[in-house]
């Protein structure tokens, strides 16, 4: 059964084709919003993702942009706003990479394609969201996908976990600038999530079971998981909810091995 929390909203999510951006797309369709599913590459998944949702009622569209370039980025909200009737009023920005990498050893590219994927693309989205919602005199939402390393160090990740920790204070900052305009800025924070990018963890028994070691209810997390906080977290039951970090993390801020 749907649930109509999100009934007559536009959502856009970054990284929509695939692990918690894809269970994103699934949950808020299921909530009602007519969802973009953003993606960089093959339209493949991203396109079978739209005509699922659309197979069940819901209403989704596939559009490609690279979320650290500018004009595609305003290319892709005219397109969203153009093919859904109305500005994007539900923006969750979830499109990320990483590479491990030892400081002494990181390549200058390397840091600037975390940076500007993890944090300028966040950047340009919420800016065009900001825009167009102002312009409208609208209210909104926008949910950044941040992760538990805005908070806890992670060897051979700096740049990752700078990206998470730029990440926390510019949500913060921006929900202090755009509350007065009806327009709710929040992060939620992931713990280790079976997604692509923990393939290795789902890989290897022995590095998943050393993961699970250190989570506190002793399991990865599941996308859905992710994505029903931040579903929650743009609906209206969390409306007196803003500029905050939602960890959903099985514990693992807790330091459960800290002595």
């Amino acid at each position: 059964m749907s649930d109509p929390r999100h009934h007559g909203r536009r959502a856009l999510v970054t990284g929509g084709s695939t692990g918690i951006g894809k269970a994103a797309v699934q949950r808020l369709a299921a909530d009602g919003a007519a969802v973009v599913v953003n993606y960089i590459g093959p339209s493949g998944p991203a396109d079978q993702l739209a005509s699922e949702i659309a197979d069940h009622g819901g209403t989704a569209v596939a559009l490609e942009a690279d979320v650290s370039n500018e004009q595609q980025v305003q290319q892709m909200f005219a397109q969203a706003a153009d093919q859904l009737g109305g500005p994007i009023d539900l923006l969750v920005n979830n499109a990320g990479v990483e590479h491990p990498y030892e400081l002494v050893d990181m390549p200058l590219e390397e840091w600037n394609r975390v940076i500007s994927i993890n944090l300028t693309g966040p950047y340009l989205c919420s800016r065009e969201t900001a825009r167009a919602l102002r312009q409208a005199n609208k209210p909104g939402t926008i949910v950044n996908v941040s992760s538990v390393h805005e908070h806890i160090p992670w060897r051979m990740f700096s740049h990752y976990c700078a990206s998470k920790g730029g990440m926390k204070m510019f949500t913060e900052t921006i929900a202090y600038e755009l509350a007065p305009h009806g327009i709710r800025v929040l992060s939620v924070a992931p713990g280790a999530i079976l997604t692509p990018i923990n393939q290795n963890l789902i890989d290897d028994p022995k590095q998943r079971a050393a993961v699970e070691s250190e989570i506190p209810i002793g399991r990865l997390g599941q996308p859905e998981e992710i994505a029903s906080a931040i579903s929650w977290l743009a609906s209206g039951e969390a409306a007196y909810v803003t500029g905050t970090t939602l960890f959903v993390d099985g514990g693992m801020t807790l330091y459960p091995k800290f002595v």
